[in-house]
């Protein structure tokens, strides 16, 4: 065997600049909120994301650190250039993987399963998802 094989947690430690899926579903959510408005706060995102106030702030703290959102306490969450970009991309990707699943399995939404496995798709894979829904799309019944 030439391939190198290591556990989920291996492949993580490995590309230690990623942001955890944690830290993923946090800033999506932010810019998923902020379409409509210029902010978001702490208590919108925790009870968006079904968490304690507390645990929201400290994880909007570590996106801070990260450059990716500007927030003071008790003030309103506001992505960075850089934290807006990658939102998008996190937005875009969910969008896309749950259409192809929604193809796939002719459903309307498939969120809990997207939700579970979005943070494991690499950006190819994504953009391939989207040439398939592309090539694909009004030919449903072929696929199923």
């Amino acid at each position: 065997m030439d391939k190198k094989f290591y556990t989920l947690k291996g492949y993580q430690m490995i590309d230690k600049a990623k942001l955890t899926s944690s830290m993923e579903d946090y800033l999506e959510m932010i810019c998923r909120l902020r379409k409509n408005k210029e902010y978001v706060r702490i208590s919108e995102l925790a009870a968006n994301l079904h968490v304690k106030p507390s645990s929201a702030s400290k994880m909007v703290n570590n996106l801070k650190t990260l450059g990716l959102v500007k927030f003071e306490k008790y003030g309103y969450i506001v992505p960075t250039e850089k934290g807006q970009k990658i939102g998008d991309y996190l937005l875009y990707r969910h969008d896309v993987i749950n259409e192809f699943l929604c193809m796939l399995n002719n459903s309307e939404s498939e969120l809990e399963q997207v939700e579970k496995i979005e943070h494991f798709i690499n950006k190819k894979t994504v953009d391939n998802m989207k040439k398939f829904i592309s090539k694909h799309k009004g030919k449903q019944n072929q696929i199923n």
